[in-house]
């Protein structure tokens, strides 16, 4: 990341070796050094499993939002529930999925961490805008924020299932529309970008919508293609710069 010149790291909680304060603050001097402050750390929660283990699902954004805090990390990335293959009726993960939003988000706000809810297809619950906003509104919490994924909601040729081709059921720019503003960090996806131009999705219409709405944050970028992926960053980066 620092070779490629970016501004900001985000990082996977996986990518951690260690939450021992030793670390942690060796990993803080060193990104530091690179003057790459750390954008968020993601979760890979799971509200959709049984009810009686959400309070380890809770215990563990709660566990990366004390390390985000000792990083002076802004935000901690969290998923919603991903529907299990014998649920009869989704509706059911979301009054426990909520109530767990509302615990850890007044976590966040007690130690100065956002939680943001980033959205995402492939069997999730937040798959399109009108659920990402379900869970907003509901959860109700200033420190309870939306990570926008502009390839992650359903019609997006990357996350519908069909690679390269849009689900005919969906709209993922609507979806983009409808949540953009409430967007505190957008992470931009790239599949196709061999050409220079991303040919999967339209970026120059998503960077309208941000606009529309005023968005001034960090544009990360996620790889997902099948090419030499240091060559595809570096050709992201220069097709998204030329669209500012």
């Amino acid at each position: 990341v620092y070779d490629l010149g970016f501004d900001v790291i985000e990082l996977h909680s996986s990518a951690f070796e260690s939450t021992d304060a030793d670390y942690l603050r060796n990993l803080k001097m060193n990104l530091m050094r690179k003057g790459l402050p750390l954008g968020y750390i993601g979760v890979s929660n799971n509200f959709g499993k049984p009810v009686a283990e959400h309070p380890e699902q809770i215990a563990l954004i709660k566990q990366w939002i004390d390390v985000a805090a000792f990083m002076s990390c802004p935000i901690v990335r969290v998923f919603a529930a991903y529907v299990p293959e014998d649920c009869e009726d989704e509706e059911t993960l979301w009054p426990p999925m909520i109530e767990a939003f509302k615990e850890v988000a007044e976590y966040g706000y007690e130690s100065g961490i956002l939680v943001g809810l980033q959205n995402h297809n492939h069997n999730n619950v937040t798959r399109d805008g009108d659920a990402v906003l379900r869970a907003l509104n509901g959860t109700d919490h200033p420190y309870f924020t939306h990570i926008l994924d502009t390839g992650q909601y359903a019609g997006s040729p990357g996350a519908s299932g069909h690679r390269g081709s849009s689900h005919p059921g969906y709209d993922c720019y609507a979806s983009i529309e409808q949540t953009a503003r409430h967007a505190v960090y957008v992470r931009t996806k790239f599949y196709e970008i061999d050409s220079g131009v991303e040919e999967w999705l339209d970026y120059p219409r998503v960077l309208d919508i941000l606009r529309g709405v005023g968005y001034n944050g960090c544009l990360s970028i996620v790889y997902e293609g099948q090419s030499d992926p240091i060559e595809s960053m570096r050709k992201a980066r220069s097709y998204l710069e030329s669209l500012l």
